[in-house]
């Protein structure tokens, strides 16, 4: 007899930024254990600190950050012609939509030389500006076709970008999450996290952990899926990212020979 497959509910919730944050172990764990980053913390400060292997790069992790500040802070020091840079999450950021950011920096490949248009996958997915706005210089900013989040461009008093902030919220409500994303921020590193924010593929959530305004206001269906591909899924993906970055590393070298021994 064939063993009968387990199955589970699911939610599959489409657009994906009202999805809520999910689990912050499908940030955390591939970093740990694919990407070499240590884990450090102060037994009075309850919160979660991450930091790459080359010292770069730290992610800072609030479990109960107050309403007025940032639940994921990811600072970036600064490296050669690269300035400092920091991208700041509330808590209600999809972790899908982190994981994004924080996969682009590990990518073993080197990042392009030239500037990538950030704005490039936000406009692929029909989002839409002003008519006044050039899709790439203008604060005013860029909108989803359903209105339900933007990206606003910011700039100092000299015209130069001071960086972006990325917003979900819904009428007449309070915003759901916001990012801050600082203007010395890689521009392929912006372009990860905007093309994540326009991602027309539904996030999957417990049925029990369905936020209330992804049902209101966004497209949620509940539908069986197998058990092992959700009990597997951070370990699939975990897996995924270690083998890109073994595949690129460079080869070990060769053992030094055995001295011989002389009488």
């Amino acid at each position: 007899m064939s063993a009968v497959t387990k199955s589970i509910e699911q939610t599959f919730i489409s657009p994906g930024y009202l999805a809520g944050s999910g689990d912050p172990a499908w940030v955390t764990v591939p970093l740990r254990r694919a990407c070499g980053w240590s884990t450090a913390g102060d037994a009075l400060v309850p919160r979660v600190i991450l930091t790459s292997p080359d010292q770069l790069a730290q992610l800072r992790i609030a479990p109960d950050p107050d309403p007025a500040e940032p639940r994921w802070t990811l600072r970036h020091a600064h490296h050669g012609d690269q300035r400092a840079w920091e991208i700041t999450f509330d808590a209600q950021t999809p972790v899908e939509i982190i994981a994004a950011v924080t996969d682009t920096l590990t990518a073993p490949a080197s990042p392009p030389t030239a500037s990538v248009d950030p704005y490039g996958p936000l406009r692929a997915a029909g989002w839409h500006a002003p008519r006044h706005h050039d899709g790439l210089t203008s604060p005013k900013g860029m909108s989803s076709p359903n209105g339900l989040a933007r990206v606003d461009r910011i700039v100092d008093e000299s015209g130069r970008s001071a960086g972006w902030v990325v917003e979900t919220s819904v009428h007449h409500h309070p915003a759901i999450w916001r990012a801050h994303v600082d203007g010395n921020t890689p521009s392929h590193v912006v372009s990860a996290l905007f093309d994540a924010l326009a991602d027309t593929a539904p996030l999957v959530r417990h049925p029990h952990r369905v936020p209330s305004l992804a049902v209101a206001h966004g497209s949620t269906s509940t539908r069986q899926v197998s058990a092992e591909s959700v009990a597997f899924a951070l370990r699939d993906r975990t897996t995924a990212l270690a083998q890109r970055n073994s595949a690129s590393a460079p080869p070990a070298p060769p053992p030094a020979p055995t001295p011989r021994r002389t009488r």
